[in-house]
């Protein structure tokens, strides 16, 4: 029996490799002009609906522009959670070197969310105060999917999903992410299984409290790099967490420098200082000991 197509229930219907040849044989190798009901792509991508979410506040043409990019990042983000979250399943059953495939997605995924901000380099202060003030209070800082993302790389501060508190289901959402483990602690847990000598009061941490940077950690990370075989799948694994880490300072310089050009040194639309707490928060570190360790090696 020939295998057929993943199904999406109810939107897709399965088409068998033999029943498409035969339809390209019908065709003359023409593509399907004519449907029952609605074009596949669009029932399975949902890109009606998709073009639908733009809702502009001003008639200002470059709104659409910040707009979209802006929903270009949100996806980018809860795509990013996905991978980092199927390394976490991988990692605790000890699939390392499969864990190695989303993990590498992920930094694909950061890749493109920072090209995204390259949509944004037209836009001067002028540009932009066309239409912030219509914004409100709205900002770049409220989105819950990029919390998300800081909490499951090891950013965690508990004071940041205030602002959910009245969305029951976002504010829920953040709260479980902040009390399970962050991909870093799996790691760490992954390195103690594996025999390296991790104090116990760095396992058995709260969660909801950020990591603090771990001599024995670090040691760790020597020791894996120094094992230069191709069969040691920890170092494969430290150079793909690195890859993310280093894609993901990059997206928060790349905001800091896209903050600079729109709007300098201005309050954030959010009640934030702005430019100033967005540099006070590169200084939080996403896998400390992994980028630490490279003084000793």
């Amino acid at each position: 029996m020939e295998q057929t197509e993943r199904r999406v229930p109810n939107r897709v219907a399965t088409v068998t490799p033999r029943q498409r040849a035969a339809r390209a044989a019908r065709n003359g190798g023409e593509p399907t002009l004519e449907f029952a009901e609605q074009v596949p792509y669009d029932a399975y991508v949902q890109a009606s609906t998709l073009h639908q979410l733009q809702r502009p506040l001003s008639d200002d043409p470059g709104e659409m522009s910040f707009l979209m990019v802006s929903q270009i990042m949100e996806l980018y983000f809860g795509l990013t959670c996905h991978e980092l979250r199927e390394t976490q399943r991988l990692l605790r059953a000890d699939r390392v070197w499969d864990a190695l495939a989303p993990l590498r997605r992920a930094a694909l995924h950061l890749e493109g969310l920072n090209a995204a901000w390259q949509g944004l380099r037209w836009m001067t202060p002028a540009d932009f105060n066309r239409f912030r003030n219509l914004l409100g209070e709205g900002s770049g800082f409220q989105s819950a999917m990029y919390r998300h993302l800081e909490f499951l790389l090891g950013l965690r501060d508990p004071a940041l999903i205030r602002p959910f508190r009245r969305q029951t289901e976002v504010y829920a959402a953040l709260v479980a992410e902040l009390a399970a483990p962050s991909l870093w602690e799996d790691v760490l847990a992954l390195l103690a299984r594996r025999g390296f000598d991790l104090p116990a009061d760095l396992l058995d941490r709260d969660p909801a409290v950020e990591h603090e940077p771990q001599p024995a950690a670090e040691a760790a990370w020597v020791r894996i790099y120094a094992d230069t075989r191709p069969q040691n799948d920890l170092r494969l694994l430290g150079e793909a967490l690195s890859e993310v880490a280093e894609q993901f300072g990059d997206w928060r310089w790349n905001h800091v420098k896209a903050v600079q050009r729109t709007m300098g040194a201005k309050v954030g639309s959010g009640g934030s200082a702005g430019l100033a707490w967005l540099q006070r928060s590169m200084a939080r570190v996403v896998f400390p000991e992994l980028w630490s360790a490279r003084t000793a090696m």
